[in-house]
Parts: structure tokens; C-alpha cells; sequence
């Protein structure tokens, strides 16, 4: 049986991409980290200049999950189970 996975993280990515005019398949490798969960997905790398730069996309579990660390919530217990 499977272990559950709850990251996963490479320091390469490999993009497919489809032309959109030629319908041609590209595939590039590129140095770019890569770290995934549940609530994000985060991709980090240089820019031309060579100074570090990250994008950082949220589920919409993470999302959901900021705006509680942040005070911008709901006021209530999504679970039900805290007083």
C-alpha cells in the first residue's frame, strides 16, 4: 500500500506546452524549485538579473486558510468542534 503524500518537492520542472497556431508539442527542463502541498504551490527561481523570485499559488484550501491566519475569516469554527 501507498504511503500518503503530503509534499512534494523537486529542484527541476519539466513544461509541455501545445502551440497554439501550430499545435506543435514543446517540452523544456527548467531550473526552477518546486514545493507543493495541500494549500500552495510554490515555484522559485532567478530572474535575468540572477536576484531571486518565487509564485506562490493557493488552493482554495490555503487560501480559505490565510484569510483565517489574517483575521479576515469567518467567526466561526468550520469544524464545530471548538468553543
Amino acid at each position: 500500500m501507498d504511503e500518503p503524500v503530503f509534499e512534494i518537492s523537486a529542484q527541476e520542472v519539466t513544461l509541455e506546452v501545445v502551440d497554439a497556431r501550430t499545435g506543435r508539442h514543446y517540452r523544456r527542463t527548467l531550473p526552477i524549485d518546486y514545493y507543493e502541498t495541500a494549500n500552495t504551490l510554490v515555484l522559485r527561481g532567478e530572474n535575468l538579473d540572477g536576484s531571486f523570485s518565487q509564485l506562490v499559488f493557493y488552493s482554495d484550501r490555503g487560501a480559505q486558510r490565510l484569510q483565517d491566519l489574517t483575521g479576515k475569516g469567518a467567526d466561526q469554527d468550520p469544524c464545530g468542534t471548538h468553543v
